[in-house]
């Protein structure tokens, strides 16, 4: 079933560097102007089985969040691939560079708010290359929590305060398995 907005006129409200406000009828929502509105989610397990979080300030929400290493795809490089991306952000993030990474699953964040689409990627191979922290504008803690603890600690994270982007439940389950919910090999 359509909606019946869906034939209406679109109406920028606002333009900006990577977002865009629209209006279609009824609808106010959110357009990620970069590269198709993709973003990569990294699942990364260090060589002793450790899985790379990160954490910092996001100012939307006001708050301290944990979560995956992540990042745009196409904001440096619109030719980019979502591997590509996936690599580099891991490296400028968190200090590891993958030999492999592998899409696992493109779907949306928020699909009444917004056009972004987010893809699992897992990367694997890490070599430990540099300390992380991001780039220039950012204020990045990398944590590597042993694979064994990651939900307990992530509980306690939670229960100081800090904010837990929802996809850290979803990333803990494809780290180590196919999307049938098979175990890698």
């Amino acid at each position: 079933m359509i909606d019946a907005d869906a034939n209406a006129p679109v109406r920028v409200g606002y333009e900006g560097r990577f977002l865009r406000l629209c209006v279609r009828g009824r609808w106010e929502y959110v357009e990620r102007t970069h590269a198709g509105g993709m973003a990569t989610i990294i699942l990364a397990l260090t060589p002793d089985r450790r899985i790379l979080f990160v954490e910092q300030f996001r100012v939307p929400l006001g708050k301290t969040t944990i979560e995956f290493p992540a990042g745009l795809v196409g904001d440096i490089d619109a030719s980019e691939s979502l591997e590509l991306s996936a690599a580099r952000e891991l490296e400028e993030e968190t200090g590891w560079r993958p030999a492999r990474c592998e899409v696992l699953l493109i779907g949306p964040t928020s699909s009444g708010l917004t056009n972004e689409r987010v893809a699992f990627v897992r990367a694997s191979g890490l070599t430990r290359v540099g300390a992380g922290g991001g780039d220039a504008t950012e204020s990045i803690i990398v944590h590597a929590v042993p694979h064994d603890e990651a939900p307990r600690w992530l509980a306690r994270k939670l229960a100081e305060g800090r904010e837990l982007d929802l996809k850290l439940w979803a990333g803990l389950w494809l780290l180590e398995r196919n999307l049938d919910g098979s175990q890698i090999q």
